[in-house]
């Protein structure tokens, strides 16, 4: 078994599925960067500096997000980090928390269901639904490398809506009436 660090009484699932959502972000930033270092991932290539940073901050962003799913079972997610200023030292509310997590996950399976429909309506394929014109991809191997880069995301919401409601749950249900 894999050594997972978290708070005592986070359970083991949790823990995991929080070290996961990292993880799952991890290969669409990759193929993100690939994208704008010039290798052969789509069709074109990515025009300009303005959109080269887009693409890469969108992978920065994308990735920060999913290292926040850690908070909701590590120390930094019950207590402010000292070292922020003015906050530092001061216990996180739950709903503190949870609030962003699930409005975030809302956010996820939002986006998941409009890419699935866009998918299925043939948005994304070019001029009058036919592949190849317009698309991202313009090959078999081009098309499975982005699958491939891409499905993880699927398990984000998922795993993010599980792991706030656990910390949510062990927040309340165990809390002290001085943390809660």
């Amino acid at each position: 078994m894999p050594k997972v660090t978290a708070l005592p009484g986070v359970p083991r699932w949790a823990a995991l599925a929080a070290h996961a959502v990292p993880l799952a972000t991890l290969p669409s930033g990759l193929w993100r960067v690939a994208l704008v270092a010039g290798l052969p991932v789509a069709a074109e290539p990515q025009r300009g500096a303005g959109e080269a940073a887009y693409i890469l901050m969108l992978s920065v962003v994308s990735e920060g997000l999913a290292l926040m799913t850690l908070g909701l079972v590590r120390g930094w997610g019950e207590v402010v980090p000292r070292w922020i200023p003015v906050i530092g030292g001061r216990p996180v509310r739950p709903l503190a928390a949870v609030v962003p997590a699930l409005s975030g996950a809302a956010a996820l399976f939002g986006i998941l269901a409009w890419a699935f429909y866009a998918q299925s309506a043939g948005l994304g394929e070019g001029s009058g639904g036919r592949s190849g014109e317009g698309g991202v991809t313009g090959s078999v191997d081009q098309t499975a490398v982005l699958v491939a880069c891409y499905a993880p995301l699927i398990a984000w919401p998922p795993l993010l809506t599980a792991v706030a409601l656990a910390y949510y749950r062990r927040r309340t249900t165990y809390a002290s009436p001085e943390t809660a």
